[in-house]
């Protein structure tokens, strides 16, 4: 019974070392795996490295500095060096945001974008799809002339549309008489805010449609023929085509070029201050853009001026968050 005993012992113990080699095993396995995906998910930030210390070398010190002025009453005395700088916190925040100036600058700069924004989708998506429909000679012409008023510098476009619309000599005025619409006769197109800021907003559409003509023509290229053209044998028209099939598959470009959209007029500054001679007549067509140059450099307010910097980077970078949050969730690929 004894040996018997010592032989059931034995082969117990010999069966549990193998059983702890053999649990042991997987773990060894798992130790290069788990370090091989570690070493997987640092990789792509190597490749990133350089472009961070780019930005943060370019944009970091920059920002830094937009903000560290922001907190000062920084003048003129203080940039001669005639003054000590004082730290005032956020009282410069404090007084834009109770002054209604700023409000009415605000509401200003969002609607003036938003219809920017709107009329450039419209006018860019528009001869998108119908650059499909045209021959390929007068399709090459559209690009051509769009790209070139794309290529126009703002201050020339600003300058052209200004002797465009000129109330005594300008082709707009003079078609619109010859038409009989005699009201147009030596009329002020920047005089009144409204009718200035659709002036304005003609020349930004003007300007930026071609980014939209391209990208959303090139979109529209890349849609597979065989799905229109099942579509159209199982009796789809192209309205329920257009809506059920193209814009679905469209939705990320025109989400792109929106946003794109939103942020470059959101930052206007040539075409307002060229057009509505710096503003407008007492400061009606004034944007935040025009705003904030005004209150740094004509009166000398850097530090106020700053905190509108700040203000309008913090706006685009809330937009620009809301812009990857909306890939995320309709599952793109950034």
């Amino acid at each position: 019974m004894t040996a018997l005993a010592s032989a059931k012992a034995g082969t117990n113990g010999a069966n549990r070392k193998q059983d702890r080699k053999q649990n042991r095993k997987p773990t060894t396995a798992r130790m290069p795996r788990r370090r091989s995906q570690g070493k997987r998910s640092l990789e792509p930030w190597f490749y990133l490295a350089p472009a961070f210390i780019v930005l943060i070398a370019l944009l970091g010190y920059p920002i830094f500095q937009l903000i560290n002025v922001s907190l000062y009453d920084y003048r003129q005395a203080q940039v001669s060096g005639k003054a000590p700088l004082q730290f005032t916190g956020l009282e410069n925040y404090q007084k834009l945001f109770a002054d209604p100036e700023f409000w009415s600058v605000l509401g200003n700069t969002v609607l003036f974008a938003g219809a920017c924004v709107v009329l450039t989708l419209l006018v860019g998506t528009s001869l998108a799809v119908l650059a499909t429909r045209l021959r390929p000679w007068v399709r090459t012409a559209l690009f051509v002339v769009s790209l070139g008023a794309w290529a126009t510098p703002a201050v020339t476009g600003s300058a052209v549309w200004l002797f465009l619309f000129d109330p005594t000599l300008g082709l707009v005025n003079k078609a619109l008489v010859s038409v009989g619409l005699t009201q147009f006769n030596g009329y002020s197109w920047t005089y009144d805010k409204w009718s200035a800021f659709g002036l304005v907003a003609s020349e930004v559409v003007w300007c930026s449609f071609p980014f939209v003509l391209v990208t959303v023509y090139a979109g529209i290229q890349a849609i597979s023929t065989e799905v229109i053209e099942a579509a159209r044998l199982d009796g789809a028209s192209m309205p329920r085509i257009a809506r059920s099939i193209m814009l679905p598959m469209l939705r990320p470009i025109v989400i792109v070029v929106t946003i794109q959209s939103i942020i470059w007029n959101f930052k206007i500054f040539s075409q307002i201050y060229i057009m509505t001679n710096g503003g407008g007549i007492a400061g009606q067509n004034l944007v935040l853009n025009v705003y904030g140059y005004q209150q740094a450099f004509a009166a000398s307010l850097y530090g106020l001026g700053s905190a509108l910097g700040v203000i309008m980077t913090a706006l685009l970078m809330i937009i620009t968050l809301i812009y990857l949050r909306i890939l995320k969730r309709t599952g793109e690929v950034l």
